[in-house]
């Protein structure tokens, strides 16, 4: 392909794109293929000769599409969102053409530097102590991996990372039981072992306890066990739970323990001047992660990680071979420090359109649009006798079964997993369930770009009209 033929092309992939978002409503949210039915459609060799880019695309529509769940419709609301908007689909078709790997700032000094920038900017738009520092992760689950390894080479003053674990085989971590999967895999992951994760019961709001967190904190060190670290979460995955942030920070200060915070998602709500009483206390944890790409309208992937400790975490992650040394070294930003992988894409580009493109002010009037609606529809639940919240609504997200009148306990549960097959079946919205105190509960998120008030009462009415259609006797 030359450059004539790439623009060509390239003008007609920006058509088909501005018309998938533009008519996004006319495919059925969830894709309704098969298991192995796009595999069986993909010739078993790649093609000894190139193929015209006519044919590729031809094949991305009739063979691609048809498989994709389309997490940017507006009746999407399973799992949390995985946002984009306009100006950050523009920046990622800068990024990917300008192709960087921006591994040190020799090999792309705006991409470093706009990354600081952008962590400053964030750091303020959310009210976040002005003496952290950022960096942008790949994801939440990278961030708290990166976190749990700066606390274990704290503690250890680097001994572990020089020479195993020897002397080092009693930590302990704590979290919630709401609190996302992803912490068991970084205690797996860190050598701490999935024995080692300690759950603290919730209360009934699901947030952590403050006093069985300080009471297994002090039966472990009885015990001759070393707590590390706390994971704090603000807006867990199950039913947006906030745990006591300010409590939590107490205990850890006083026994010594590094307090991460995981803010994936409901972080975004910190933008809100009425939601930064779940910070109070920040000033005392360690680390804290939230992700623009979840309600913040940017392209997955873009994770944004603070610390505190800055020295913390290089000391964690800095390996300097020879041929990554510059000359400029101890005046910029390394990223490939500041966590796991070596390479890194040019994520801040994004945040820059996104946060120019919407303005502070667009940020929040879009939060507090999808805060609104949420509500309005948890009233409507719960004035209606035969649905019921099972979780407080302290987002966008809701929580709530069907309750016909006079259906016994035990019956709920395969009711509402029928109902929510049958809502995904019908193309029309996407929702996803947990269990609350054992319950089965459908989960709706509320926070795609742009959905509006008509979406949520169309979703309304279908929830409803397919509810009422189950049998119920």
């Amino acid at each position: 392909m030359d450059t004539k033929e790439f623009r060509e092309q390239a003008h007609k992939m920006v058509d088909w794109m501005a018309d998938y978002l533009e008519n996004i409503e006319q495919y059925p949210v969830k894709s309704g293929v098969k298991p192995r039915e796009i595999y069986d459609q993909i010739e078993m060799l790649p093609p000894s000769e190139a193929q015209a880019m006519e044919q590729i695309f031809g094949d991305f529509e009739e063979k691609i599409i048809p498989g994709i769940t389309h997490w940017q419709h507006p009746n999407f609301h399973a799992y949390f969102p995985g946002n984009n908007s306009y100006p950050s689909v523009l920046a990622e078709m800068l990024t990917s053409t300008i192709g960087a790997q921006c591994m040190i700032w020799d090999t792309s000094p705006a991409a470093a530097e706009l990354e600081e920038k952008m962590m400053e900017w964030l750091r303020h738009l959310l009210g976040l102590p002005a003496n952290w520092t950022g960096v942008i992760q790949d994801s939440a689950s990278s961030a708290t991996l990166a976190s749990i390894l700066t606390a274990r080479e704290k503690y250890s003053e680097g001994d572990i990372n020089t020479k195993g674990f020897e002397g080092y085989t009693n930590f302990r971590i704590y979290c919630s039981e709401e609190t996302h999967s992803s912490i068991d895999k970084a205690v797996k992951i860190a050598g701490i072992g999935i024995n080692n994760l300690v759950k603290i019961g919730t209360d009934a709001e699901m947030a952590m306890q403050p006093e069985l967190l300080r009471e297994a904190i002090k039966q472990d060190i009885e015990k001759g066990y070393k707590p590390l670290c706390v994971v704090a979460t603000l807006g867990t995955t199950g039913t947006t739970a906030i745990d006591p942030l300010e409590a939590i920070a107490g205990i850890c200060r006083e026994h010594g323990v590094w307090l991460h915070i995981d803010a994936a998602y409901a972080g975004t709500a910190l933008a809100l001047e009425e939601y930064r009483w779940m910070i109070k206390g920040i000033e005392h944890a360690d680390s804290f992660v939230f992700n623009p790409h979840k309600w913040m309208f940017t392209n997955f992937d873009c994770s944004a990680y603070y610390v505190k400790d800055k020295q913390a975490l290089l000391n964690t992650f800095e390996i300097l071979p020879e041929y990554l040394r510059t000359k400029v070294d101890q005046q910029v930003n390394n990223y490939r420090d500041w966590g796991i992988p070596l390479g890194r894409r040019f994520r801040a580009l994004k945040l820059w359109f996104v946060m120019r493109s919407y303005g502070v002010s667009g940020i929040r009037s879009r939060l507090r649009e999808h805060l609104t609606i949420t509500k309005q529809l948890a009233s409507k639940m719960t004035e209606h006798p035969a649905f019921e919240l099972l979780a407080p609504v302290n987002f966008n997200m809701l929580c709530f079964r069907h309750k016909p009148e006079g259906m016994p306990e035990e019956e709920l549960d395969t009711h509402n997993e029928e109902l929510l097959q049958l809502l995904n079946n019908s193309g029309k919205v996407y929702m996803t369930h947990t269990r609350i105190k054992g319950n089965y509960a459908l989960r709706m998120a509320i926070g795609q770009t742009y959905v509006q008030q008509k979406h949520i009462d169309n979703a309304w009415e279908l929830i409803q009209k397919t509810a009422f259609s189950l049998k119920t006797v």
